[in-house]
């Protein structure tokens, strides 16, 4: 059989991802399951050879940046006005979970311990947070569905990864401490977290002396596995260090870099973690061929059909603890007086449906030992693989498949709470630069000439926030073209070789940023 040279078989990964991404743009198919489904059917061609996923490198080389950008990417505000509902999801869904699982894992396998049933509870817990906003966020959702995902993909993979770790050396030493495991939690998570927060300040201090925007961008990327690494040396949450991290550096990112260094670190890390996102369900789907590949048929269909069972009370588990979780505060809240709203049935349901797994579940299933300390092997490790492989098939594809559907028969009104802040946010910031600008004006070394031209142009931006809708659209349709018209004949001054590449790049940025201030930056 052929095998092609590493640098190919890159290259042809990389093509892939971008043609999936083509097509699943013009599918009602979510990208994420395409990539699944891909990476499930390369597995079988005969000259491709599955890579071994070490654990190591698949939590070192995936996990810290798409933490660090869910958490940077998260509003903080949000997350502080709903860290109740996001605990109740995070941590006591979380144990809920795996306490259901365990239970059940230890009924169906007579002779699995205890702790190596809690380990597969643990595993299989914490939903994914690439799965779900790389589907949601495409789709007209309320605003608060978003902020609970998101919220809670932030603290659940630390409290599912302390659960499993304790879980792993009780059925490797035999040895457990309810106590023990409660102190190490909270100094996992305290410790892991202001290590976060070290090296976000250290970022900041380096990219103020530094003025430069590629040491910019270098010193966002390299943060993640700084955090990473320092935590993981110390032996605390790495997780809720690349959290805390990605949350202290969007507070203090506005204004401690140039606007440049932000558009090109934002571009950056988009693709950064459109890559990473890719490659995560890619290697999913061949994780699970090469399951089917190298297993025993006999002894794998009744192991499928054991993860089908667990994947179904996983997501079972989920619709009864989101209402109730829902509820009962609000029962709670009446009962002393002070009621607070409840949420409709929609949103909760959609909250309790979105609970694919992914990457996290497959990296703690891979990261278990093999052997316990007397030496004897790792009770039922490889049964363990197999279920955790088919609950992240069964959820991903039986929820990522329904949640769009769902989502467009629940019709969500459009939530214009983000627009009315957008123009409140937009009017105090022109007044205020408004009234610098008349201070300004009493310089010696202002023109007034240039006065004269800002006061009208912070008046033609005030004016366009008081249009409705559809004038604004309508204007943003006129300047995108007027804009296009400028760039085509840029492009044609430098093919005629009136002008430089140098002057069209230098220009053509200049009209770049026009158009996000503009709000055409879609435009093509």
């Amino acid at each position: 059989m052929p095998h092609f040279p590493p640098i190919l078989f890159a290259i042809a990964f990389a093509a892939l991802v971008v043609a999936l991404t083509a097509v699943g743009r013009r599918l009602p198919v979510p990208p994420p399951i395409l990539q699944v489904i891909a990476g499930a059917l390369i597995g079988f061609l005969p000259w491709v050879s599955v890579p071994h996923l070490e654990p190591d490198v698949v939590f070192f080389v995936f996990l810290p940046p798409i933490l660090w950008a869910a958490a940077y990417f998260t509003s903080f505000r949000e997350f502080k006005a709903n860290i109740r509902p996001i605990s109740y999801l995070a941590v006591g869904l979380v144990l809920a979970t795996a306490a259901a699982v365990a239970v059940v894992a230890h009924m169906l396998f007579p002779g699995m311990p205890w702790a190596v049933a809690v380990a597969l509870g643990a595993i299989v817990s914490p939903p994914d947070a690439v799965a779900a906003t790389a589907i949601v966020s495409r789709l007209p959702v309320p605003r608060r569905v978003i902020v609970l995902l998101e919220g809670e993909s932030l603290v659940n993979d630390a409290s599912a990864l302390v659960l499993y770790r304790t879980a792993v050396a009780a059925a490797v030493t035999g040895a457990f401490s309810l106590g023990e495991s409660i102190v190490r939690f909270f100094l996992d998570a305290g410790i892991g977290a202001a290590i976060g927060i070290a090296v976000g300040w250290l970022i900041i201090v380096a990219a103020r002396r530094a003025r430069d925007p590629m040491t910019d961008t270098l010193l966002t990327l390299a943060g993640p596995y700084l955090a990473w690494i320092a935590a993981e040396a110390l032996h605390v949450s790495a997780v809720l260090a690349c959290v805390s991290g990605g949350i202290y550096l969007r507070q203090q990112l506005s204004t401690s870099i140039s606007p440049i260094s932000r558009l090109q670190s934002r571009a950056v890390w988009d693709l950064v973690v459109f890559i990473l996102n890719a490659m995560i369900f890619l290697l999913l789907g061949l994780q699970f061929t090469e399951i089917i590949l190298t297993g025993p048929a006999e002894e794998l269909i009744p192991l499928f059909r054991i993860g089908a069972l667990i994947g179904g009370l996983v997501i079972a588990v989920r619709l009864l603890w989101v209402p109730v979780a829902t509820l009962l505060p609000g029962m709670l809240s009446s009962a002393s007086g002070r009621p607070e709203p409840r949420p409709g049935w929609k949103p909760v349901f959609l909250v309790a449906w979105t609970s694919m797994r992914g990457i996290i579940s497959l990296a703690t299933a891979l990261a278990l030992p093999f052997a316990l300390a007397d030496g004897s092997p790792f009770p039922f490790r490889a049964e363990i693989m197999v279920i955790t492989i088919s609950v992240i098939m069964i959820t991903l594809i039986l929820q990522g498949l329904t949640l769009t559907p769902i989502i467009r028969a629940f019709r969500f009104a459009p939530d214009t709470a983000h627009e009315a802040e957008w123009r409140m946010a937009r009017r105090e910031a022109l007044r205020r630069g408004s009234e610098k600008l008349d201070d300004l004006a009493r310089e010696p070394w202002v023109n007034g000439q240039d006065v004269a031209w800002l006061r009208s142009e912070f008046g033609h931006r005030l004016q366009l926030l008081d249009e409705d809708g559809s004038n604004r659209t309508n204007r943003r349709l006129l300047r995108a073209q007027t804009i296009e018209a400028e760039r085509n004949m840029l492009v044609r001054l430098r093919n005629e070789g009136a002008i430089s590449d140098e002057v069209l790049r230098d220009l053509e940025q200049d009209l770049d940023l026009d158009s996000l201030r503009s709000g055409v930056g879609d435009s093509h």
